[in-house]
């Protein structure tokens, strides 16, 4: 849906965002963030649909009117309709567990009915049963049960059964908006309010994603000034509200690309209590390096910055006012043609570095194509198998060429390295000069690399190939889109993030994969950068 946003306090008229399925709305306690939202629910009219877990859980006593198609109408119109049993519910948790227990004996009763008139009629799934479904699987070891009328719930191990009134505000919350945006209208704009309140950070990028998923026809709108929340969000428009004018209702707001594309002053206005930092190569625009360790990495701000040298500087700038924020930080850059020694000091540096050559690699390890492809229900096999042989085919036909960007890299660093030094004179620098040639052997360098990268090509050795291959086309000549049954290599992109967001059982193994490409030791289920990922780098260079 097009939102319209307000006038600003520069005399701008308000630009429309086009088609926007995902915004989120940043500021200061006091920016005007609130009346910001309340501007945006006005515009949108009837297709308005505002959700807050904190009204929901602790209504106040003048509460305000309800927005057509809100839970709290729906509750009215069931009361009307029921007056033989009237329900009294208050809080709008209570009133979404009563219009869904409706929404259950309707739907009952509508199948028994049928069934009396033998008609066939297959057996209906309810909003309930999803909600359901979704809540155990944030809940696992929790279980909801229908009995009497009423919702039970019950802990694994235990049999001790009890109502909401027990849940936890956490668990309240979760089963809150699940509930509340099944019931949003078509193509709704769900406002959400504060979607971090009562939620624990372990399981609120996860659970918004499922609930974003659900819903796919809704544009999400979350005001929030929790930059943890803001970060975590995927390729939406972010708002930073700054200020507002009372009297002219109008903002002072910036429309950022992306929620990872905080400025500097953002950041010391918003952030507070922020996450680590994991400071990545490329742009929100043109590269897919942070959207796809967002997902890898969600307990981390993942911050894009271009190049790779602002992404080692900043780690070093970072950690160095470590005194001032507290908070620690590490960067990721691309493999790239480094040898073992430059990796190994870029590591203590805490700067990750994969054991592939670039971040198009890392979308074809052998454990992030065989999840795809059982995804999509291809044979794993066939599919790995068949990505293997072209790709090394390929990297056997451009040999000399890889070997001489290698060559040529390795000629360059060593004479940075060299040049690096104090001579007394200039004519003490001429002669270092003009042995550099004799002294660094690049012709000696460019052949030892066409044997080594030989040798990978008879043992088909498809791990030190990704290693080594630099080629940006890898995805396109490979045909793993194809392979998958996907159009393009944009596509297959889309399918690896897509695949990660939904968090299954596919989902982790691309993360243990990826992981595993950094040396990270990851258990399964721990998403955590792991505190020594120094020492787990370099065991693997021996190898």
């Amino acid at each position: 849906m097009d939102l319209l946003l307000p006038n600003k306090i520069s005399g701008q008229k308000g630009e429309i965002l086009r088609e926007a399925r995902q915004v989120t709305i940043i500021g200061a306690n006091g920016a005007g963030k609130t009346r910001f939202v309340n501007h945006l629910v006005e515009q949108c009219g009837d297709q308005a649909y505002r959700i807050s877990a904190l009204r929901a859980l602790f209504p106040v006593e003048q509460e305000e009117q309800s927005l057509k198609g809100s839970i709290g109408e729906r509750f009215d119109k069931f009361n009307r309709n029921m007056q033989q049993v009237v329900n009294t519910a208050k809080s709008e948790f209570d009133k979404l567990t009563y219009v869904m227990m409706i929404d259950e004996f309707r739907s009952l009763m509508n199948f028994k009915a049928h069934q009396l008139m033998h008609e066939e009629m297959e057996f209906p799934k309810t909003k309930l049963d999803k909600v359901v479904k979704m809540w155990q699987e944030v809940f696992p070891k929790n279980k909801i049960l229908r009995e009497n009328g009423k919702l039970l719930f019950a802990t694994e191990g235990q049999t001790d059964k009890y109502t909401a009134l027990r849940l936890s505000d956490g668990e309240k919350a979760v089963l809150y908006y699940l509930g509340a945006v099944l019931y949003a209208m078509d193509d709704a704009v769900i406002f959400v309010d504060d979607p971090e309140t009562f939620i624990h950070p372990s399981i609120m990028h996860t659970l918004w994603n499922v609930i974003e998923e659900i819903r796919p026809d809704c544009t999400f709108v979350y005001s929030t000034h929790d930059i943890n929340f803001a970060s975590s969000r995927i390729d939406n428009k972010c708002i930073w509200v700054k200020d507002f004018n009372p009297e002219r209702m109008t903002w002072d707001y910036e429309v950022l690309q992306s929620s990872n594309n905080l400025s500097d002053s953002l950041y010391i206005d918003l952030l507070g209590t922020r996450k680590p930092v994991l400071f990545v190569e490329g742009d929100e625009e043109h590269s897919i390096d942070s959207r796809l360790y967002a997902l890898v990495f969600p307990e981390y701000t993942i911050k894009p910055l271009g190049s790779c040298n602002k992404v080692i500087e900043s780690v070093r700038s970072f950690n160095d006012l470590q005194g001032l924020h507290h908070l620690d930080s590490w960067g990721i850059v691309d493999r790239d043609r480094r040898d073992d020694k430059e990796v190994a000091y870029l590591r203590k540096k805490k700067i990750l570095v994969p054991n592939v050559a670039e971040i198009e690699n890392i979308l074809m390890l052998e454990g992030v194509i065989r999840a795809v492809a059982r995804h999509r229900h291809k044979n794993e096999h066939d599919v790995f198998n068949s990505v293997k042989r072209a790709v090394i085919k390929n990297f056997d036909n451009e040999i000399k060429q890889q070997a001489l960007q290698h060559t040529r890299h390795r000629v360059k660093h060593d004479i940075e390295l060299r040049i690096d030094m104090k001579f007394r004179n200039i004519s003490a620098l001429e002669d270092h000069m003009i042995d550099l040639v004799n002294e660094i052997n690049p012709r000696g360098i460019y052949e030892m690399l066409c044997r080594e990268f030989h040798v990978y090509v008879q043992k088909k050795d498809y791990d030190e190939v990704l290693r080594v291959y630099n080629q940006k086309l890898m995805l396109t000549q490979s045909g793993v889109a194809g392979l998958v049954g996907l159009k393009s290599r944009e596509e297959y992109i889309k399918a690896v993030l897509k695949i990660l967001k939904g968090n299954g059982r596919d989902a982790q193994d691309i993360r243990v994969a990826i992981k595993q490409c950094f040396g990270l030791e990851q258990p399964m289920g721990d998403n955590s950068i792991e505190a020594s990922p120094v020492e787990t780098h370099e065991s693997t260079l021996s190898k």
